[in-house]
Formats: structure tokens, C-alpha cells, sequence
């Protein structure tokens, strides 16, 4: 966390400096949120469909190319933000993880370790094993209350056939001593069909608004960042239409989401490419509360961090992030998505 200085100008938040204008000292936080592509650890679960993540299995899953994994990965979450915070993530989501031995084995790692991040992590009933969680750094964010919110599932050809997918984590605490509600979410995927699958990210997205609804309810005021890999873009159905998300902040109503992610995407920017094209799954969401209309954190900006290690250089997947596996097999890389964040501020 680092001493930000900024400048204020009647109503905006950010300008640039000149004389007369008054002076004020701020705290940069860096929050983030990263698919980490199948973060296994080399064991067989038998009550899980992990069996190619496993020395004998499909991908020959070893404890070698687990700690490569670990160490890769650990190297990323150490620099996202790096250069404005000087400092790692305050908080961080991730989503395909197995279980908790993989994140103590990760904020373990010695890229980690002096960061001290503390886990908030519930396992989920999808069918391969994969969660979602919470990293925080202790010094920085002390947690209140945490729970799993299960999404209820079904097939539409077969209505009594559940969809075993991922919870929705819910954390509450304070970050710089200040209230801050996170969700962590990785909704169902496009698997078989954009088409065909869009009412269960539109399930996902209607749990999101009912729990932001009664954070609301406890709180009209509260600050909340929604994040996760939501497998839709921006201007998908299930965040126009059911979160009702906006990309302007200048009229954004009370209790509103703002999206910045939106105005990357229509710029060609994305988290995972597919078919020689750009997704923006990745996204991070902003309540209203968070906006700098009052007091305490704020928001200040929203990026995708895609350093240049994390790109693929040649081959038929160039430009694409490099990932842990492709159609050639292991490729010692990082995953097959960018990380993305926001960077929030508070006046010391």
C-alpha cells in the first residue's frame, strides 16, 4: 500500500496538479480477481472428476509441474499493482482452485509468504472440484463474515437434473478500517452453447442481485465489488438486463453497479481470447457507494494486467495468454485468462 497524491477539483474526483488547488494525501489498495486455469494439486479425489490432474491421468499432472503451477501463479498475484500500490493485491479473488491445500501451498510460496495472505474458502459442489476464494492480506483487510451461496441448477430438457456448479462467496469486513462488501463468483460456463446455457448465467446473475439486495437492506450506503469470471461480457444480457449495470459513472443512480469494465471491452480489450477474438469475462463491479459521492474508499481505476510474460509469442495461439496446457500438452505457462483489477483510494 502506497502514499497516493492526488489532487481534487470541485467535483472530480482526479486532475491533474496546478497551482492553488488543494493538496491531499491518499492510500492506494489494489483488489483483483484471477482464473487461475485449474490450480490441482496431483491427488485423486474420488468424489470429483479430477483424474487428468493426477500423475497417471490425462495430462500426467506431476508434483513437479503442480510446483511450477504454484510458482507461476504466485509470481503474478505478487505484481498485479505493483507499480501504483507498491504492494501485492490488498484482496484478491481466484476461481479454479481444487481445494484449500492448494492455496496454503500457494500463499506459502516464497513470491507470497511476506505478503501474508489469510484464505476465506468454501468447497463447492461442481462436478470436477473447482472453487472459488479469498486472499487478503492480513495487515491491510480483517474479514467479518464469510459464507457460500449456493446457485440451485437444472437442466432445461431434463427439469429434475441438477447443474452442479460453483457458490458465490460472500465476504464482509474492512479494508483500511472501513466496511467493504466482496462477492467472488465464477458462473456457468458456455459449455454447449452460448445460446443454450445464457439462463444459467442469468440464474447466476439473479443470485448476485439478491445478494447484493440484502447487503443493501442492512446497509443503503454499503460499498460492495462483485468480481469474478462471469463467462459474459459486459454488454451480455445477464449484467444489462439483470444486474442493470452501467458504464457511466457521471449518471449512475443510487445503489446502481458500475461496470468499468464495459468501456474496455468496447475498446478490443480482453481477459481470454478464443477463435481470434477478445472476451472480457473477467470483471470486477463497483457500487454506486464506491464512486466518490461520499466519504472514505473510492474508486479510481479499472485495468487488465497483461504483462508481457503472461502473453503467448508464437505459435498458432500467439497474442493469447499463455496457458498451463494447450492442444499440445503442458506448456510451463500461467493460465489460459488475464487477471484483472481496480485500484481504490482513501484520504489519510
Amino acid at each position: 500500500m502506497k502514499k497516493l497524491v492526488i489532487i481534487l477539483v470541485t467535483s472530480l474526483l482526479f486532475s491533474t496538479y496546478s497551482l492553488g488547488q488543494e493538496r491531499k494525501d491518499y492510500n492506494i489498495y489494489t483488489v483483483a480477481f484471477y482464473n487461475v486455469e485449474n490450480l490441482f494439486d496431483t491427488e485423486d479425489d474420488p468424489l470429483t472428476f479430477d483424474d487428468d490432474r493426477t500423475p497417471l491421468g490425462k495430462d500426467m499432472w506431476t508434483q513437479e509441474k503442480y510446483e511450477d503451477k504454484i510458482k507461476n501463479i504466485a509470481r503474478v498475484i505478487s505484481e498485479i499493482g505493483l507499480d501504483n500500490s507498491k504492494t501485492a493485491p490488498a484482496i484478491i479473488g481466484l476461481c479454479e482452485i481444487e481445494n484449500l491445500r492448494v492455496l496454503e501451498d500457494l500463499v506459502n510460496h516464497p513470491l507470497l509468504e511476506k505478503f501474508n495472505y489469510q484464505i476465506v474458502h468454501y468447497d463447492s459442489p461442481d462436478m470436477r472440484g473447482i472453487d472459488v476464494a479469498l486472499l487478503y492480506q492480513k495487515s491491510l483487510f480483517i474479514p467479518d463474515d464469510s459464507q457460500s451461496r449456493r446457485l440451485m441448477l437444472y437442466d432445461l430438457d431434463e427439469p429434475t437434473k441438477r447443474i452442479f456448479t460453483r457458490d458465490q462467496l460472500v465476504v464482509s469486513g474492512k479494508l483500511n478500517g472501513e466496511a467493504i462488501n466482496i462477492i467472488v463468483n465464477h458462473w456457468p460456463s458456455r459449455s454447449g452453447g452460448e445460446a443454450k446455457t445464457n439462463y444459467r448465467r442469468e440464474k447466476a446473475a439473479d443470485l448476485n442481485k439478491q445478494i447484493i439486495d440484502s447487503i443493501y437492506q442492512k446497509d443503503p450506503f454499503a460499498k460492495i465489488l462483485s468480481m469474478g469470471d462471469f463467462n459474459d461480457d459486459p454488454t451480455n444480457k445477464s449484467f444489462k438486463k439483470v444486474l442493470k449495470t452501467s458504464n457511466n459513472r457521471e449518471t449512475i443512480l443510487a445503489q446502481e453497479l458500475f461496470n468499468p469494465m464495459e468501456n474496455l471491452a468496447k475498446q478490443g480489450k480482453g481477459s481470454l481470447a478464443y477463435r481470434d477474438s477478445w472476451n472480457l469475462f473477467d470483471q470486477i463491479l463497483v457500487s454506486e457507494s464506491l464512486l466518490g459521492s461520499r466519504s472514505g474508499l473510492q474508486f479510481y481505476q479499472a485495468g487488465i494486467f497483461n504483462s508481457h510474460y503472461l502473453i503467448t509469442l508464437n505459435g498458432q495461439f500467439r497474442g493469447y495468454p499463455f496457458r498451463s496446457y494447450d492442444y499440445s500438452g503442458y506448456t510451463g505457462g500461467f493460465s489460459d485468462h488475464f487477471p484483472v483489477f481496480v485500484y481504490l483510494v482513501s484520504q489519510q
